[in-house]
């Protein structure tokens, strides 16, 4: 194992969007003496508040929350960057006796964090030169090129991913090849306990449109406004976010209102399908049906190593709104 010798467990909250993640991390603070490091990828940014379900710090009740708001928009988010300021902040709770726990469903940073994953380096001018022929000439004879210098990474990615596709043919360029750079079976940094959410589909596709509403309703469009005055629409991660991207569009014209509800709606419902699928595949998950929000708290504490309890074990509700 790596990190910090000693102290509590790390543990994880994962799963879907909008299975109550954020409000089950705050729980699970409260009870265990936590704190609660974000591990979604959009919450990293400043401003993005109402499209990413950020808690409000009313809604985090008193327990602290990291990692988020660290970067602005125009930053291009960074999984090595993330494991960089991750793994210091989780050495520094355990040593403290605090439980740190990774709440998000960003798949890739949570396994940069708890597993043994290194990242190579970038290279301006082979990152310029591959950025610049995208820009003449679109993804797809990148596409066709990665296809043919690594087969099983081009499998992994979207044809459509372009900030993916150039980063994997930097790699290739720098090291020879992409998927040598992954772990094949993954090794812990630390001793983690993962604790995955899930709800029926029909209840998840059912949360995500009210949740898109929701999100409408308390501002998102304006939210997007002033963060397309800070440089959202050059922000090549960012500005491909859930509701965002949709919202841009509308701004645009190529969208009415309904069509970027719509449309942010089937997005999300598309990317939970994809976050439940890379979840699932690893076995050290251990699955709780989060629509019996009576009883989830509890058996997540359960899951837990007893010397890991702090007294604070009284029943609470779950904070916060869906995550």
């Amino acid at each position: 194992m790596g990190g910090a010798p000693g102290g509590p467990p790390v543990l994880a909250v994962v799963g879907p969007t909008a299975t109550g993640k954020s409000g089950l991390g705050v729980a699970l603070a409260q009870a265990l003496g936590g704190e609660v490091i974000n591990a979604d990828s959009m919450q990293l940014y400043r401003g993005m508040d109402i499209g990413t379900a950020k808690l409000t710090p009313a809604e985090r009740e008193g327990v602290p929350h990291h990692l988020l708001d660290l970067w602005p928009v125009t930053e291009t988010a960074s999984v090595a960057e993330y494991q960089r300021r991750a793994r210091p902040l989780i050495d520094g709770l355990r040593a403290a006796g605090r439980v740190p726990i990774l709440v998000g469903g960003s798949g890739l940073y949570v396994d940069a964090v708890l597993d043994r994953m290194e990242f190579p380096g970038t290279d301006p001018d082979v990152r310029a030169a591959l950025e610049a022929e995208l820009a003449a000439s679109g993804p797809a004879p990148l596409y066709a090129r990665l296809t043919d210098a690594d087969p099983a990474a081009a499998a992994a990615i979207l044809p459509s991913n372009s900030r993916r596709i150039v980063r994997a043919l930097e790699v290739i360029a720098l090291t020879g090849s992409f998927t040598a750079e992954l772990p094949r079976e993954p090794e812990p940094y630390y001793d983690a306990v993962r604790i995955g959410l899930d709800r029926p589909v029909y209840q998840l596709d059912a949360r995500v449109e009210q949740r898109v509403d929701v999100m409408w309703a308390a501002g998102l469009v304006d939210e997007v406004r002033a963060l397309e005055a800070e440089g959202l629409r050059e922000g090549r991660t960012a500005s491909r976010a859930l509701g965002y991207a949709q919202v841009l569009r509308m701004l645009d014209g190529d969208l009415d209102e309904t069509g970027a509800i719509t449309a942010t709606q089937a997005a999300t419902r598309r990317f939970v399908r994809r976050q439940r699928s890379w979840f699932r595949r690893d076995e050290r998950v251990r699955w709780l049906d989060a629509s019996d929000e009576t009883r989830v708290r509890d058996e997540a504490i359960a899951l837990v190593p007893r010397e890991s309890h702090s007294l604070t074990t009284e029943p609470r509700g779950i904070a916060g709104q869906p995550s």
